[in-house]
C-alpha cells in the first residue's frame, strides 16, 4: 500500500485505480476517471480520495 500517488499527481480526468472502502480488505482495484478530488491535504497514507465519473468513490492507489 505504500507509494501511492500524492495530491499534486492526480488530476480530474487522469485515469487511475482505486480501491473503494468495502475493498480495502481485499485490496480489489477499480479502475476509472477522476470526476472530483475529495482529499484536501498533498498526501494521505492510504490514498488520496477521489470520485470517478461514474460515481465510485475510493483510494487512489495507482496511476493508469
Amino acid at each position: 500500500m505504500d507509494n501511492v500517488p500524492s495530491r499534486d499527481k492526480i488530476k480530474i480526468g487522469s485515469s487511475v485505480s482505486i480501491v473503494q472502502k468495502q475493498d480495502q480488505r481485499t485490496g480489489k482495484l477499480t479502475d476509472g476517471t477522476v470526476k472530483r478530488i475529495l482529499t484536501s491535504s498533498s498526501f494521505h497514507p492510504h490514498g488520496i480520495k477521489v470520485e470517478l465519473h461514474d460515481g465510485k468513490v475510493g483510494r487512489v492507489q495507482k496511476m493508469a
